[in-house]
């Protein structure tokens, strides 16, 4: 544990943070920058005297349990809050899932693409994002209960399976490879994670496509740049397929775009204003 630069540190974060941004009032009689320390620890949930015996080097070492408190306390960004356990001597404990937490500046970057499909998978390809456009081409995830937005159940175990047909024949072997290469990683990094233990455990029984993709093995799989979609409005409509890597957040975001002037980008354009109703079923 390093008190001078816990200490130090603790300050510089308090200071910087008004009461406004955590829902205080300023007060008339307020004569140091940002929080007081008192309110700081109001807000962790600890004494005033140990915050305050903290700020200035001589308190204990802060447990797994405080620390958590202070960076909530403190508004404190990813970076912050592993530099704040290192200080602390004590650090981060790996996650023991795949994070479900999406930043919001690629919230906000889903919301500024209108005229690209765009969604945000975990490790264990759950959506957890997505914008208008991609609920038109695939299908409104956040209708659906939790556990049946993972893109892996809705490909390989859902009862509808033949009927969707997201991708060509070759589109599908090509994402199935990935995705068992991709799922293999992630067991390996969460082996603790009861989820993922099911859902693999649920793909390999329920799906005879996946288990073959699975007992391949295969670990070094090229992405595909192209991907067709078998639309029930549409048809077939083929699209650029970029992904982006979150590595802090072991997250993926899926971006599908159409060339300018191409059929696609008209298929898309005619999407985006039919959104997800369902043209073919009679209302």
């Amino acid at each position: 544990m390093d008190r001078p630069e816990l200490a130090g540190f603790l300050r510089s974060r308090r200071e910087r943070i008004t009461p406004a941004d955590v829902g205080l009032p300023a007060g008339p009689r307020r004569r140091t920058p940002g929080l007081r320390r008192e309110e700081v620890a109001q807000l962790a949930y600890i004494s005033t005297e140990y915050y305050t015996r903290l700020e200035q080097a001589r308190g204990p070492r802060p447990s797994r349990e405080v620390l958590p408190g202070l960076s909530r306390a403190l508004r404190l960004s990813d970076a912050e809050r592993v530099h704040l356990h290192y200080l602390a001597g004590t650090p981060p404990a790996p996650p023991s899932g795949p994070s479900r937490e999406v930043r919001p500046s690629i919230l906000d970057l889903l919301r500024r693409l209108p005229h690209a499909a765009a969604l945000v998978l975990s490790a264990a390809y759950e959506v957890i994002a997505h914008n208008d456009l991609a609920a038109a081409l695939l299908e409104d995830f956040s209708a659906l209960p939790r556990r049946e937005r993972n893109f892996l159940r809705r490909t390989f175990l859902d009862p509808r399976v033949g009927e969707r047909q997201w991708y060509s024949r070759s589109g599908m072997d090509i994402f199935g490879r990935t995705a068992a290469r991709h799922l293999r990683a992630a067991a390996a990094r969460y082996p603790d994670d009861p989820e993922v233990a099911t859902l693999v455990d649920d793909l390999l029984t329920g799906s005879a496509e996946f288990a073959r993709l699975w007992a391949a093995y295969e670990m070094s799989v090229e992405p595909a740049p192209h991907k067709t979609f078998r639309h029930p409005l549409i048809g077939p409509i083929t699209l650029n397929c970029d992904v982006l890597d979150i590595a802090d957040r072991d997250q993926r975001v899926v971006i599908y775009t159409a060339d300018p002037g191409s059929p696609a980008e008209e298929a898309l354009r005619l999407l985006s204003v039919i959104g997800t109703q369902r043209m073919d079923v009679p209302g």
